[in-house]
C-alpha cells in the first residue's frame, strides 16, 4: 500500500512538471515547418546559444563557486576545431562533439594551475587565459602555414548550403540537453557536493568530500557544453578569426544573462537570457560603446539587486504563495 500510495503522488507531479516543459519543446520545434518569420530564427537561436552557456556558467559560479571568466577560451577552441576539421574534408557536423572536447580538454590542462588559485585570484587567473589564446591564434595560421604574424579568419567550409532549421535544431538540442543536465546534477551526489564547495571547500574537504575532483567535474563539463553551443554558434555564423572568437563579449553576455536572471537559479538563466538578447538587439546600432553599456548594467545589476530577478521574486510573499498554490495543484 506504501508503495501505491507513493506512485499516486509521484507521477502526477512528474507528469505535471513535465508536460509543459515537453509542449512548449514541440511547438519551438515546430516553427521551421510552420514558417514563422525568418527574424525569429535569429532572436530564438542567439537565446538558445546564450542560455546553454549561462546554464553552464550558473553551474560554476552560482553552484560550484567557481567565478570563472574564460567561457571565451571554450568557444574560440571549440569553433576553430570545427573549423578547421572542415578546412581538413570533414563535414561540419562532424566537429561539433570534437569541438567540445577539445574545450573539454583544455579545461583539464587549464585546471591544473587554476585550481592551485582561490577567489579573486581564480578569477583573474581565468580571465588571461582567452587573452593568451587569443595572442596565438593572432599569430599562427592553424591551416595553411606556420607561425607568421598574421593572424587570419577561416570561413567554415560546406555550411553554404546548410538551412537555418538545421542550425535552429541543433541549438534547441543543445540548450534542452543543457536543462536537462542542470537539473540532473543539481539533484544528484555532484550537485550538492558542489553546493558544499561554495559554501566552505575547507570544511566541505573535512567532511570527506574531494574538493578537487568535484570542482574539475563541474569545470570539465561546462567546458564541454559550452564549447558544443560555439561550434552550432560559428556554423551559423560561417567564419571565426581569433578578436571575436575570444573576445570578451562572450563573458559580458553570460554573466549578464546569469547575474540579472539570479545567479544560483535554475530559473534565472532563462529569464536573464531573455533580457539579454532584447538588450543585444536594442544597441545594434551602438555597437562601439555596446560592451560599455552591458557593463555599465552589469555593475549596476550587482550593486542594486546582487541575487537577481528570480533571487528577488524569491524573497517576495507573493512568489512563495504562487509556489506553494502549484504545489498543492500537482498534488491533488
Amino acid at each position: 500500500m506504501a508503495v501505491r500510495e507513493n506512485m499516486k503522488i509521484t507521477i502526477p507531479q512528474l507528469r505535471g512538471g513535465l508536460a509543459p516543459f515537453i509542449a512548449v519543446i514541440v511547438v519551438l520545434a515546430l516553427f521551421p515547418i510552420i514558417g514563422v518569420p525568418r527574424a525569429w530564427f535569429l532572436y530564438l537561436l542567439l537565446f538558445f546559444l546564450y542560455l546553454t552557456m549561462a546554464n553552464m556558467w550558473n553551474l560554476l559560479a552560482g553552484y560550484s563557486g567557481l567565478i570563472s571568466l574564460c567561457p571565451a577560451a571554450f568557444v574560440g577552441l571549440a569553433g576553430y576545431t570545427m573549423t578547421v576539421m572542415t578546412w581538413l574534408g570533414l563535414p561540419y557536423y562532424a566537429g561539433i562533439i570534437p569541438g567540445g572536447i577539445v574545450a573539454a580538454l583544455f579545461a583539464m590542462l587549464i585546471s591544473i594551475p587554476v585550481f592551485r588559485l582561490k577567489g579573486i585570484y581564480f578569477a583573474i587567473g581565468t580571465l588571461v587565459v582567452p587573452e593568451i589564446l587569443k595572442f596565438v591564434f593572432l599569430l599562427w595560421k592553424p591551416v595553411g602555414g606556420p607561425l607568421d604574424g598574421k593572424g587570419r579568419g577561416y570561413t567554415v567550409l560546406g555550411v553554404t548550403e546548410v538551412s537555418h532549421s538545421q542550425v535552429y535544431w541543433f541549438a534547441l538540442a543543445i540548450v534542452i540537453a543543457s536543462i536537462f543536465l542542470m537539473r540532473y546534477i543539481l539533484r544528484s551526489k555532484l550537485g550538492r557536493g558542489l553546493a558544499a564547495i561554495r559554501d566552505n571547500d575547507s570544511t566541505a574537504a573535512s567532511c570527506g568530500i574531494n574538493v578537487f575532483n568535484l570542482k574539475l567535474y563541474s569545470f570539465v563539463i561546462a567546458a564541454f557544453v559550452t564549447g558544443i553551443a560555439g561550434t552550432i554558434f560559428y556554423i551559423y555564423q560561417g567564419f571565426i578569426e581569433p578578436a571575436s572568437a575570444f573576445g570578451i563579449q562572450w563573458l559580458i553576455t553570460i554573466m549578464l544573462a546569469t547575474i540579472i536572471g539570479g545567479e544560483g537559479t535554475e530559473e534565472g538563466p532563462i529569464v536573464g537570457t531573455i533580457i539579454v538578447v532584447f538588450l543585444y538587439f536594442l544597441l545594434a546600432r551602438y555597437a562601439e560603446i555596446s560592451l560599455i553599456i552591458q557593463g555599465i548594467i552589469l555593475v549596476a545589476i550587482m550593486l542594486l539587486a546582487p541575487q537577481g530577478i528570480m533571487g528577488s521574486l524569491r524573497k517576495t510573499r507573493t512568489y512563495r504563495s504562487l509556489l506553494q498554490l502549484a504545489a498543492s495543484s500537482l498534488k491533488e
